[in-house]
C-alpha cells in the first residue's frame, strides 16, 4: 500500500475549535476526557466545550493518540483555533483502505481486524472498595451509574461518597455527571452531604410506582434549548423554596399618557414606545429602594449585586424562552430603555441574540399579559432570588375616591405577582418590593414630557 492511499488525516492532525452556531465565535473548554499520551477510537469524546447557549462534545475524527493539548479546562478559545495535536493511526487508516478495495464480505475476518471498542468501567456504591468513598449518607437506587475517573478523583479529594454523587444533578449526555456539576455542587455547600438515610419502615409513606397511560399521538423530541430550559426550571424549583406575593395596580394614568405620546415618541426618536420600557423603569427604581431583592445566594452568603440588570423573558419563534438583558437599567432614560428593549426583542424574533445579550441578569420580569394571562406564578431565574410577572392590562369598573366621595369608574387594572426565594427573601421584603413597583406605576407623572 502506497502512502498516497492513506486518508488525508492520517499522521499528525490539528484539532480545531469547532463552530457551534451562527453567532458563536468562541467556546470554553469544560474539561478534557482524554489525557496527553492516551489513545482513542474514532468517535470517542475528546473534550467538552461550553458556549453561551449550549454545551457540546467534540468527538475524535479517527483512531489515534492525543499528543498535545494547546488549551486547558476553563480556557476560552476562538472558533478555528488549534486546541490539540493528534496522531492518527496510519496502520489503521491503511487497513481501512485495503478492506474497502478488496470489498471483503467475510464478517469473521472483518471482526478480527476491527479493533474492539473500549469498555468504560461502571462504578457503583456496591462495588467500590475505596476507603475515601466507602461511607454512605443515604440510600440510592440499585441502578448502576457511571462515574468518570476525573469525577471519582474529585470525589476522593473532597471526601464525597458515591451515594452523595448519585444525588448531584447531572447535565452531561445521557445523565452523565460532569466535572462542572460536581464543582457547582461543592460551591453550593454540598446540600446533600448530611442527608439522612431512607428508613425502611413498612408503615412509612412511599411514592407509589404508578404506570401512567401517556396515550398515543405525535412524539416530539425536545430540542437542546428546550432540554436546557426544562433542567433550569426543575433545578430552580428544587433549589429555591418559592413563595408568590400578589398586588393590583391601577395603570390608568400610565396607559393614558402612553396612548397620548406613543406617536410623538416614535416621530421624535424613531422608536416604538411599548409598555415594557415603562415597566423596566419602574422595576429599576424599586430595586434601588430594596437592593436586597437584587441578589443571589452563594452557600451561606448573600451577594447583593452592584449593577441593576433587568432580564426580560422573551419567547423565540420556536416557542422556547430566552432572557435578554437590559444592562444598568437604573442609569438609563426612557428613550435609551426603549431602544434597548426594542433592539433585544428584535434580535430575539430573528434568532440573532448574542452571548452578551443574555448574560448578567440580576432581576427578571416576565410580561405574561402579552399572551392574555391575568396573572402568573413565575419560576425564579437562577441564580437570582426573585422574578416579577406582569399580567394583562384590563379595563374594569372600580370604586375610586373623589372629591365628591366614592364613585365607580372604568380603570385600567393590572395584577403583579412576585415569586421570591424564601431562603433569603422574607414576606416583608417581597411584599414591600412588589407594592413599591405598583406604586411607581400608579403614581406615573402624566405631565412628563417626551
Amino acid at each position: 500500500m502506497k502512502d498516497k492511499e492513506i486518508p488525508a488525516f492520517a499522521g499528525s492532525y490539528e484539532l480545531k475549535m469547532p463552530k457551534m452556531g451562527e453567532s458563536i465565535t468562541e467556546g470554553t473548554i469544560i474539561n478534557w476526557l482524554v489525557n496527553e499520551g492516551d489513545t482513542f477510537d474514532e468517535g470517542d469524546i475528546l473534550l467538552e466545550v461550553a458556549t453561551d447557549k449550549v454545551d457540546n462534545e467534540v468527538p475524535a475524527p479517527a483512531e489515534g493518540t492525543l499528543l498535545e493539548t494547546k488549551y486547558q479546562a476553563k480556557d476560552v478559545v476562538k472558533v478555528g483555533e488549534v486546541i490539540a495535536i493528534l496522531e492518527i493511526n496510519k496502520s489503521k487508516a491503511k487497513q481501512d483502505v485495503i478492506s474497502t478495495e478488496r470489498g471483503t464480505s467475510d464478517e469473521k475476518s472483518h471482526q478480527k481486524t476491527k479493533k474492539q471498542p473500549k469498555k468504560k468501567p461502571v462504578v457503583t456504591s456496591s462495588t467500590v472498595e475505596t476507603s475515601h468513598l466507602k461511607s454512605s449518607s443515604f440510600t440510592v437506587s440499585n441502578e448502576d451509574r457511571f462515574f468518570s475517573p476525573l469525577v471519582i478523583s474529585i470525589a476522593k479529594q473532597y471526601h464525597i461518597s458515591f451515594e452523595e454523587l448519585a444525588r448531584i444533578p447531572a447535565t452531561g449526555n445521557e445523565g452523565r455527571l460532569r466535572k462542572s456539576d460536581v464543582f457547582s455542587y461543592i460551591e453550593e455547600g454540598r446540600p446533600y452531604q448530611f442527608a439522612q438515610p431512607v428508613v425502611q419502615d413498612p408503615t412509612a409513606y412511599r411514592i407509589p410506582q404508578l404506570e401512567f397511560d401517556k396515550g398515543k399521538g405525535k412524539v416530539i423530541e425536545m430540542d437542546r434549548m428546550r432540554q436546557m430550559i426544562a433542567d433550569h426550571m426543575v433545578y430552580s424549583k428544587h433549589t429555591s423554596p418559592h413563595v408568590t406575593a400578589y398586588v393590583e395596580a391601577d395603570l390608568t394614568n400610565m396607559v393614558n399618557w402612553r396612548n397620548d405620546n406613543k406617536v410623538k415618541f416614535q416621530e421624535k426618536y424613531g422608536e416604538k414606545l411599548t409598555f415594557t420600557p415603562l415597566f423596566v423603569e419602574a422595576v429599576a427604581k424599586a430595586v434601588k429602594d430594596f437592593p436586597n431583592i437584587n441578589a443571589s445566594v452563594d452557600g451561606n452568603n448573600i451577594i447583593v449585586k452592584e449593577d441593576i440588570n433587568i432580564g426580560m423573558a422573551t419567547a423565540l419563534p420556536s416557542g422556547n424562552l430566552i432572557v435578554p438583558v437590559v444592562k444598568n437599567a437604573d442609569t438609563k432614560d426612557l428613550k435609551t430603555l426603549a431602544e434597548d428593549v426594542n433592539e433585544l426583542a428584535g434580535k430575539a424574533r430573528e434568532n440573532k441574540l448574542g452571548g452578551g445579550d443574555i448574560k448578567g441578569s440580576t432581576f427578571t420580569i416576565s410580561n405574561v399579559g402579552t399572551f392574555g394571562s391575568v396573572m402568573g406564578t413565575p419560576i425564579i431565574n437562577q441564580p437570582e432570588v426573585a422574578i416579577l410577572a406582569l399580567g394583562i392590562i384590563k379595563k374594569r369598573p372600580e370604586v375610586i375616591e373623589t372629591k365628591n366621595g366614592d364613585e365607580i369608574a372604568i380603570r385600567s387594572m393590572m395584577y403583579l405577582s412576585l415569586s421570591f426565594d424564601h431562603r433569603v427573601v422574607d414576606g416583608y421584603l417581597g411584599g414591600s418590593f412588589v407594592r413599591r413597583v405598583a406604586d411607581y406605576l400608579e403614581q406615573f407623572d402624566t405631565n412628563r414630557t417626551i
